[in-house]
């Protein structure tokens, strides 16, 4: 087997528009000719970055059906991001609202290659943000430049089996999109931070620093986020918006993990920015992750990981707890609303 090149993976952050698709896709072409000039072979945006994403909690069905697209080589925002792939000879991953032909919503994350187009689609197997959204039923491992690469967005890394699933899948490298951090929880120094802080930040960048990078954010996600790519031996790219997503204030620090654990490139300018690193494929079997996962004995483990269990998530800063649809509801019709699974169990 012909061990991959190395590949250059820019990641992203920008304040995208609530529902504005032609400006988030304009900016999403602009950072992509940006990563086109560092020499980046792969550009990766944050979840929803071309739809817009906290608004659509406020979204009654018909908007958010009127917001999804159909993901497919003809969709609109898959054709111009497949025309931004090919103009700037690079290949993306973005995300925006699906829906199918049945009327079935879900989020999803694409990857766009120049040569062959739309390549992988992902469904968000833990969403939350509207109840109408549908869980994705799969794992997704696809080819990008002789790498096996997987796509797991925001909550969907909070459960660490996840993460390990899709690496035992094949995964050297998981895409990993959020717009996440600066909202209320359970833990400790969690919260919103007050936009003023934004508006102020060319006058005073300390003050929104210290919030950015303390516990509302950048120090949340250092608990884990290396933790994942150490303990399943591999790279993780980070994708996150910064500044206003609708009412929230977003954080970004973008950033590209290795199998060590180690931050090879984070964003760390107070607006759109990219990050640029390295993938070699020696560290992959380097790493102690790849050692450990050899080391794995699942006759202890496997009927304890695999017993029966309905999913079921809170969403700390939500009204509402959230949900997973369980895998009948995908044979449901489209209509069904959030209550109508509830009530089912």
């Amino acid at each position: 087997m012909t061990t991959p090149r190395p590949l250059k993976i820019a990641t992203a952050q920008f304040e995208n528009r609530s529902g504005d698709k032609a400006y988030n896709l304009a900016t999403i072409d602009r950072l992509a000719a940006r990563a086109k000039q560092a020499g980046a072979d792969v550009v990766a945006f944050h979840e929803c970055s071309v739809s817009g994403y906290t608004f659509a909690r406020h979204l009654s069905r018909a908007q958010m059906l009127d917001l999804a697209e159909i993901v497919d080589s003809e969709g609109p925002s898959v054709r111009k991001l497949t025309a931004i792939a090919r103009a700037h000879d690079i290949a993306l991953l973005a995300g925006f609202f699906e829906k199918d032909r049945d009327g079935r919503l879900h989020k999803a994350h694409v990857c766009i290659e120049p040569e062959r187009g739309l390549i992988a689609k992902f469904r968000k197997l833990h969403p939350f943000i509207h109840p109408d959204l549908l869980p994705g039923t799969e794992y997704v491992v696809f080819d990008l430049f002789g790498w096996k690469c997987g796509i797991l967005i925001c909550y969907d890394n909070n459960v660490i089996e996840n993460v390990r699933a899709t690496a035992l899948l094949g995964a050297e490298i998981i895409f990993m999109p959020h717009v996440t951090m600066c909202t209320p929880s359970t833990r400790p120094g969690a919260g919103f931070v007050d936009p003023a802080l934004w508006t102020n930040r060319e006058a005073d960048p300390t003050s929104l620093r210290l919030e950015f990078d303390g516990m509302k954010g950048r120090g949340w996600l250092m608990k884990w986020l290396p933790a994942r790519a150490y303990d399943n031996g591999i790279y993780a790219v980070f994708s996150n918006a910064i500044g206003m997503d609708d009412d929230q204030l977003k954080n970004g620090c973008s950033m590209i993990v290795d199998p060590f654990g180690d931050v090879l490139a984070e964003c760390r300018t107070l607006g759109d920015d990219i990050a640029v690193a390295t993938c070699t494929h020696d560290k992959l079997e380097k790493a102690g992750g790849y050692r450990y996962r050899n080391a794995r004995r699942p006759e202890l483990f496997g009927t304890i990981l695999g017993q029966p269990h309905v999913g079921r998530h809170r969403v700390a800063w939500m009204d509402e707890p959230s949900v997973d649809a369980g895998l009948e509801d995908e044979s449901k019709n489209g209509n069904e609303s959030k209550n109508d699974r509830e009530s089912n169990r």
